[in-house]
């Protein structure tokens, strides 16, 4: 496999709103433990939309895996030019920060937001220049704007063998119950 899509829930879906929130540390350690074998193994690309939530964090574990792997390369594809324009000034200066790390940054459509059609190319090209997917998704929490993507990369999968990677809430969970009881140790 030599590109991999890397997505998820959106921050507000995790009721995180601001990056202190301490459940962040843990989606990233959950990301990177997934990343880093498939890294081993050949992977070269890991393509985000970057949007805010897990595709942004996880832009932060591969400019961090960027030291240790450097032939490792990172893209964010948005599906419309300046997705961040109505952000928060805060969320934009993080953006802008990682943007610095990014080895290509582009958008499928090349106007600003002028509707949904821009979220389905993007996802269109997203599935077809990668060779699978890793997202944070958890069917136990209720639908969120991941469901469609896991539909989509299953049916992928079954017919074409599109590598399917999740992470759950459990996952996430048990890497912070490694790290709390670690420091009893």
């Amino acid at each position: 496999m030599k590109n991999l899509l890397v997505t998820g829930y959106r921050a507000h879906e995790l009721s995180i709103f601001d990056q202190k929130h301490k459940g962040i540390i843990y989606i990233k350690k959950a990301i990177e433990a997934k990343l880093v074998p498939l890294v081993e193994e050949g992977l070269e690309w890991v393509i985000t939309p970057g949007q805010y939530g897990v595709d942004l964090w996880a832009c932060e574990v591969v400019i961090e895996l960027k030291k240790t792997y450097p032939e490792l390369k990172l893209s964010i594809l948005t599906a419309f030019l300046n997705q961040e324009e109505k952000w928060k000034d805060d969320k934009k200066q993080y953006y802008q920060d990682i943007l610095k790390g990014v080895d290509f940054h582009g958008s499928v459509s090349k106007q600003p937001y002028s509707g949904v059609w821009q979220f389905t190319a993007r996802d269109e090209l997203l599935f077809r220049k990668t060779d699978g997917i890793l997202l944070v998704y958890d069917d136990d929490a209720g639908e969120g704007s991941p469901k469609f993507t896991k539909d989509r990369a299953l049916k992928k999968n079954a017919s074409d063998g599109y590598r399917y990677f999740n992470i759950s809430a459990e996952d996430i969970q048990s890497i912070a119950n490694e790290e709390e009881y670690g420091r009893f140790d």
